[in-house]
């Protein structure tokens, strides 16, 4: 994530409205959740699912849903239900619900919870009467869970080692099935993935060629590269590959983020094209000032995508509605660059 926004979540962590036929066929800025209103299967209840901590039952249909967690908001909204309470990430959007999902959040007032890394707000979390409290992105340890669950059944990460960010498709398929809507989850990310193959079979140029995505600034005197994981899934599913020479930049500590030192920089002309998650016109000023950036090839070349700060937003979130206005914003960018023409994206 990009460190200027995200730096006191990334310190927490320590480490982007009918059918889901609609969703596969999506073309427009703002993706559409697959099962809006429908209800859930009522026979699926009660529900078990596994994670970390053990298994959590939901007995019956929930009504009452809390995401303690910082995108899992966007499953639940494309699901077609509203919870009671969201936790704010950044971007101070309203009610912690980007653009990509305000539709489906239509008029409802969620009640806006913080979880910055001291802790979650327990006492307002329970004041919501939930009957689901959803944190498959929420750093949770087992003392947590445990403080959590006794609030209400929670929904936890699959494993230890996937606290945060945990896979988008493997999160949604888990909180589809707590609500008791697996045929709708399963759609919505049949949905994605396949607007991901069909946005690659009309694009066979980006098949191979080298792309890196950094964030929007220096900082510390180093670029910080994305390596592998969630953070480029967006471009292999295109049919980028992401080069290995910056591999010898990313910390021992299994982050995927390289942190590439301005003098090593020149690393960057191996790719073919390089996406800045940057926020506004003021974040491309500042990488322009720094005479071995304007030496790069690509960027000599014109071989640029600058996205503004909901499509960074949406990169990040990784979810089964931001990754479709990923793909609608990204694209025609990516397109423009290969050919020399360096691309900005804008709302």
């Amino acid at each position: 994530m990009h460190i200027r926004s995200l730096r006191t979540t990334l310190s927490v962590c320590a480490i982007a409205l009918t059918t889901a036929g609609l969703l596969s066929a999506c073309s427009s800025d703002e993706a559409t959740p697959a099962a809006a209103g429908s209800a859930s299967d009522s026979s699926a209840f009660p529900v078990t699912v596994e994670h970390a901590f053990g298994e959590t039952v939901v007995p019956a249909e929930p009504t009452r849903i809390v995401v303690a967690g910082y995108t899992e908001q966007d499953t639940v909204l494309a699901l077609g239900v509203i919870p009671v309470g969201v936790t704010e990430w950044y971007g101070d959007q309203p009610y912690a619900t980007w653009p990509w999902a305000q539709a489906a959040l239509g008029d409802a007032q969620p009640e806006v919870l913080s979880n910055t890394g001291d802790g979650f707000e327990t006492e307002k979390i329970a004041a919501l009467e939930p009957d689901l409290i959803i944190a498959t992105n929420a750093g949770l340890t087992e003392e947590t869970y445990d403080t959590l669950s006794d609030i209400a059944p929670t929904l936890a990460q699959s494993d230890a080692s996937t606290a945060y960010f945990e896979p988008w498709d493997v999160q949604a398929e888990k909180i589809g099935r707590a609500l008791g809507k697996k045929s709708e989850v399963d759609q919505l990310i049949d949905g994605v993935n396949q607007k991901f193959a069909d946005a690659a079979a009309a694009h066979p140029e980006f098949a191979g060629k080298k792309a890196i995505f950094l964030q929007n600034a220096f900082y510390e005197g180093k670029a910080i590269a994305y390596q592998d994981g969630l953070s480029t899934d967006f471009l292999t599913k295109l049919g980028f590959v992401i080069p290995d020479d910056i591999d010898a930049f990313v910390p021992a500590d299994g982050s995927a983020q390289a942190g590439i030192p301005l003098e090593n920089l020149s690393v960057l002309n191996v790719a073919d094209v390089l996406i800045w998650g940057t926020e506004g016109p003021g974040d491309r000023a500042q990488l322009e000032k720094e005479a071995v950036y304007n030496a790069l090839e690509p960027v000599q070349d014109g071989n640029l995508v600058f996205t503004d700060g909901v499509t960074a937003g949406a990169i990040y979130f990784t979810s089964v509605l931001s990754l479709p206005y990923v793909i609608d914003k990204l694209t025609p960018a990516l397109t423009e660059a290969l050919d020399g023409t360096a691309a900005t994206i804008t709302g």
